[in-house]
């Protein structure tokens, strides 16, 4: 105990090793889905999935590590969702490269991100986004986290007419239905344990509800149907091959037997390093912004340290053979329940590690009993609206068009952009430009450059 109050300082953070560990767990069990859906995305553009599996679990794990170790913050790392289609469906389908030259344009913009976290641009960047804006992104992650959470309990679902619609539970009833429905009991169970100050009150309420599905599919109320996605909740070892790691490790500096374009690739680079930049920075806005580690003046101390561990993950996690390793959302459910610390994210990064021998087990956690976690996440994470100072609509209209555009262009990256954008033009339109940090300016271009050219 001793080793580890002096490594975290967890007094000084006011917390304890318990409170750290069901923290780092309860990250984890929101993060773990990864572990089945990067290998099934990546799978499209021909990696072996059994290397893909032990890539993600060793990237998620090594990122943790290093953001434990060098942040000490309780910030969670694995491959990210979106940019892992991009690498599949576009750079590997569309535009018809290998897979190993789309891990070099990741391992390449690692070390770009690297070079710009020595350099003090990222923070530069972080400190340079107004307290107002900061309070709209933690909002619109909020949001964010509780309408992914809505979809994966499938009570949200889509429709053409209006896009999203509520689930009709008579309809399929032993799949959607069933699904939909014991999402939204756990979410209540979190709810009542966490009004009774139960610790730990996420982690069980993802447990409770996985083992409601598991006795539902015993009684035969939920009926596998894995063609529409819904496979079985009881747990079933499955072996697979240790040494697959071997066929994409080291395969990002195989690219040489592409006969690339330069600009392609400076555009796949780019769009890699803008999407991970302002996702991470949007990130750990919202995620400190919550556990109270912003200073008076919106600043993150060791902002420099946690930029940083996230981009070695980026460039380890191409060599290792995944897309993109970047700073999770989901870390807010952890920080929900109290992780403060380093110690958190290490918790987590070894259940990431552990998760090589027990996938199966990991696997088979449903999205519909992490889902509450994402909801009552969204919850907590909303309150911050209330910091956001609507008397002055020059500050209020641009962290509102940030936290709307979040959740409903699914996209983290795009509230910040939308939401400076609209900081800069209304300052400059109402007099107030010079309050407008330069370097606002200058993201501002940056931004309205990207949507005309990337």
């Amino acid at each position: 105990m001793g080793t580890l109050e002096k490594i975290f300082k967890l007094k000084q953070h006011n917390t304890t090793v318990k409170t750290e560990v069901i923290a780092g767990i309860t990250t984890f069990m929101t993060m773990a889905y990864i572990l089945a859906v990067n290998p099934d995305t990546l799978g499209a553009s021909g990696m072996d999935k059994n290397a893909i599996l032990m890539s993600t679990a060793i990237a998620s794990f090594v990122g943790c590590l290093v953001m434990a170790l060098l942040a000490n913050y309780p910030f969670a790392l694995a491959p990210g969702l979106g940019l892992n289609a991009y690498f599949a469906y576009t750079i590997c389908g569309t535009m018809g490269y290998s897979w190993q030259f789309a891990l070099f344009a990741v391992f390449v913009e690692g070390l770009v991100f690297i070079l710009l976290s020595v350099t003090n641009v990222r923070e530069a960047i972080f400190n340079a986004i107004p307290t107002s804006l900061k309070k709209g992104v933690s909002v619109g992650i909020g949001l964010f986290c509780a309408f992914i959470g809505l979809q994966n309990a499938h009570i949200v679902v889509n429709h053409d007419n209006t896009l999203v619609t509520m689930v009709k539970f008579g309809e399929n009833f032993h799949t959607v239905g069933i699904a939909a429905l014991l999402a939204m009991i756990g979410t209540i169970l979190i709810a009542v344990m966490y009004s009774h100050k139960v610790k730990g009150a996420i982690l069980f309420g993802i447990l409770i509800t996985w083992v409601l599905g598991i006795l539902c599919q015993l009684c035969g109320l939920y009926v596998v149907d894995a063609e529409a996605g819904f496979y079985s909740l009881i747990p079933a070892w499955s072996s697979f091959d240790i040494t697959a790691i071997s066929k994409t490790f080291g395969e990002c500096f195989n690219y040489s037997k592409n006969n690339f374009q330069i600009l392609d690739f400076i555009v796949i680079m780019c769009s890699f390093l803008f999407v991970d930049l302002f996702d991470t920075l949007g990130t750990l806005i919202g995620v400190a912004n919550k556990a109270g580690m912003l200073d008076k003046d919106g600043r993150l101390p060791r902002i420099k340290q946690a930029l940083l561990a996230d981009a070695i993950a980026t460039s380890a996690g191409a060599v290792l053979g995944t897309s993109t390793t970047t700073t999770y959302v989901e870390s807010s459910s952890g920080v929900a329940e109290g992780g403060r610390t380093g110690l958190t994210s290490m918790v987590t990064g070894f259940l990431f590690l552990i998760s090589i021998f027990l996938a199966p087990i990991f696997i088979t956690i449903p999205s519909f009993a992490t889902a509450p976690a994402l909801i009552f996440v969204g919850f907590l994470m909303i309150s911050s609206i209330l910091e956001i100072d609507f008397r002055d609509l020059t500050e209020a209209i641009p962290a509102y068009l940030c936290l709307l555009i979040m959740p409903l262009t699914y996209s983290i990256s795009d509230g910040i952009a939308i939401g400076s954008i609209s900081y800069v033009i209304i300052a400059v339109f109402t007099g107030k430009y010079k309050r407008v940090n330069w370097l606002m300016y200058v993201l501002a271009v940056l931004f309205i450059a990207k949507y005309i050219f990337l």
